[in-house]
């Protein structure tokens, strides 16, 4: 924790979760922030595409006085890259098992470009009146997005899932904040989401300030190691 309190106070930390989770997959690193003096916003994501996630969270970002660190999981940061482009509060990026997009780029492409990551054999697709839906398939979630997981907390997880639209999955990423906004990574060695190997294209080619590799943890490393994730985050507002 920074030595200064009236700097930590003075930073809000903004977690956006990612597909097929919400915003209690946070709370250990919540605890964790808040015991430390930040103040902590989790708003919902609502997975319905890159464009209009990004909005939502880019109007919330505009309501916040002082320095922002705002922080992505998985799809989050794909929104992340886009809600805080021109936004001059956000000092810091934070991406947790999360996609790291440039101009142009999916999270279907993304995931494509190196092996490891989930297959369509995981997903369940759901009809919309326009367009489609897709969930974990929850025979699947346990071992493909939370291996790390009390089996218990998995299922439950499963079972409460929010879909994402298969739109935002296609939907091409606007002109990335990254480029202009100092970034961290964080990911587990064992995730079978977002191939490793991704996450750390994404570090490199953002020029990551720091690039923490939690091994064994899974897609969820916020859920399954909260103050070793906290604790990045953490460097990163003290950076600013």
């Amino acid at each position: 924790m920074p030595a200064s309190i009236a700097a930590v106070a003075a930073v809000t930390i903004v977690l956006v979760h990612g597909a097929f989770a919400d915003g209690s997959g946070w709370r250990g690193v919540t605890k964790r922030l808040e015991t430390d003096g930040y103040s902590v916003v989790a708003p919902a994501n609502t997975l319905r595409s890159v464009g209009s996630d990004a909005d939502v969270v880019a109007g919330l970002l505009k309501t916040i006085k002082g320095p922002v660190v705002l922080v992505g999981h998985s799809y989050g940061g794909m929104v992340i890259t886009n809600a805080a482009r021109g936004i001059a509060n956000v000092k810091a990026l934070v991406y947790v098992d999360a996609f790291a997009p440039d101009k142009g780029e999916s999270a279907a492409a993304l995931g494509a470009k190196f092996p490891g990551g989930i297959g369509a054999d995981s997903l369940a697709p759901a009809p919309l009146t326009s367009g489609v839906d897709l969930y974990i398939r929850a025979d699947r979630f346990h071992a493909v997005f939370a291996a790390d997981v009390d089996p218990a907390e998995a299922k439950f997880m499963a079972e409460t899932q929010r879909a994402i639209t298969q739109a935002a999955f296609i939907e091409p990423s606007g002109e990335p904040a990254w480029k202009t906004i100092p970034s961290w990574f964080v990911y587990g060695s064992g995730d079978l989401c977002i191939a490793p190997a991704l996450h750390a294209f994404f570090a490199e080619r953002a020029h990551a300030r720091e690039v923490k590799v939690i091994t064994g943890a899974s897609h969820v490393a916020m859920i399954s190691h909260p103050d070793e994730v906290a604790e990045v985050i953490e460097r990163a507002a003290a950076a600013q």
